[in-house]
């Protein structure tokens, strides 16, 4: 029983963690971003154009917010 730690104990991070998250952000804006500009692609008729720049803008945003997370 000496060996149980206090229920508020949190294990030390090696640093995955964040960049998981940092992953996790870069690729889900991108994803999402793309895909919008996808939808627009469709809709509008356009060869492609929507699609690079949603990437764009969902890597941007991605960005963004990682940094915005990492500041403190």
């Amino acid at each position: 029983m000496a060996d149980k730690q206090p229920p508020d104990h949190k294990p030390q991070s090696d640093g995955s963690e964040m960049g998981w998250r940092a992953l996790g952000y870069l690729l889900s804006g991108i994803i999402v971003w793309g895909g919008l500009g996808y939808l627009v692609d469709l809709w509008l008729g356009l060869p492609k154009v929507g699609l690079l720049v949603g990437m764009l803008v969902g890597a941007a945003a991605g960005m963004y917010l990682l940094i915005k997370q990492m500041s403190p």
